[in-house]
């Protein structure tokens, strides 16, 4: 007799061997090659993130994957007057991951020093580190009284 378990976000499904054993009956729908989610842009129609975009530039899968797609959703769904800053800790455990594999994920440092002189000109921009949701680096920027 199959039994369903329906607790929290997942819907696991026993079967006994019997039943594994017939044959199944689902019919496969035939993906629609004029569809490709890689022509869709980055937000599909439905509003969902389409994580096979290639301006993610393969972000989503490999070793960090899992941390950039919770880091990455947590920005698209903020609802924070300054976009994303309710998601520093997800970015900060990405960037942690990132770190954990420097063989992948070189450091701007690293970068300079095997390519000496290409950013010159380049202005350092703010990084997720910049920013620290402790009380002794001051208020974030959405915290700040407005003048009137």
């Amino acid at each position: 007799m199959t039994a369903i378990n329906g607790e929290g976000k997942d819907q696991v499904i026993f079967v006994t061997k019997e039943e594994h054993e017939i044959p199944s009956t689902v019919e496969l729908v035939e993906e629609d090659a004029n569809e490709d989610n890689e022509e869709k842009g980055l937000i599909l129609p439905s509003g969902e993130i389409n994580w096979d975009c290639p301006c993610l530039g393969g972000m989503a899968s490999g070793v960090c994957g899992e941390q950039f797609k919770t880091a990455f959703t947590c920005f698209h769904l903020s609802q924070e007057e300054l976009k994303g800053s309710d998601c520093l800790e997800q970015f900060g455990s990405m960037q942690e991951c990132f770190r954990q594999h420097p063989e992948l994920f070189p450091q701007e440092d690293d970068l300079q020093t095997a390519n000496p002189g290409a950013d010159s000109e380049q202005k350092d921009s703010p990084s997720i580190s910049d920013f620290s949701t402790s009380e002794e680096s001051g208020p974030l920027p959405s915290q700040l009284p407005i003048a009137t």
